[in-house]
């Protein structure tokens, strides 16, 4: 897999420390509150268990899964694949996602989310690569900014490949053009 990789962007130390900082803010934020943390499945599932674990406040999980990608593009289209189990009227609520792009799939969570009177929802990205925007959205949690580059690893993927490699990577063009 490693010989796919033009470069890698974060070594695996360098995400442990930043999601560890990541949870502290978390917690200091929200001490007293008993957030919901909602992992956007698949892609955000390794950052959200290690997100999870750096809090140290007592908090409530579930997932929530949307489709608009197809290759290395998005549709435009999010459709909505699995939605929560949690009833989040009057909660704190952070959506936890992998990589915020061109941001439509997160500025529809995010409406779809409020229309269920939550006390708040706020974004958690691990990636954010802000030129792709094609909204205006911003994360109130980001772990790294990144160039436009396609991105693998820590649970991102291309073809459901490379979501296991520990570290986060630029795939060479070669691999999906």
């Amino acid at each position: 897999m490693y010989n796919d990789l033009d470069r890698i962007l974060f070594d695996k130390e360098t995400i442990q420390k930043r999601v560890a900082q990541m949870g502290a803010q978390i917690s200091a934020d929200y001490a007293g509150k008993n957030p919901v943390l909602v992992c956007t499945l698949r892609g955000a599932c390794v950052f959200f268990s290690d997100l999870i674990r750096a809090c140290d406040i007592p908090i409530e999980i579930d997932f929530i899964a949307t489709s608009s990608y197809g290759g290395t593009r998005s549709s435009g289209v999010v459709k909505l694949m699995k939605d929560l189990n949690t009833n989040i009227e009057g909660r704190h609520v952070i959506v936890v996602e992998d990589i915020i792009d061109s941001g439509l799939t997160l500025q529809y969570l995010k409406n779809l989310l409020e229309t269920r009177l939550p006390a708040s929802v706020k974004l958690c990205t691990f990636l954010d690569k802000k030129e792709r925007r094609e909204v205006p959205l911003d994360s109130d949690y980001t772990g790294f900014e990144i160039p436009n580059e396609f991105v693998v690893g820590y649970g991102l993927d291309y073809d459901e490949k490379y979501r296991n490699l520990p570290e986060v990577g630029i795939l060479k063009r070669s691999i999906y053009e």
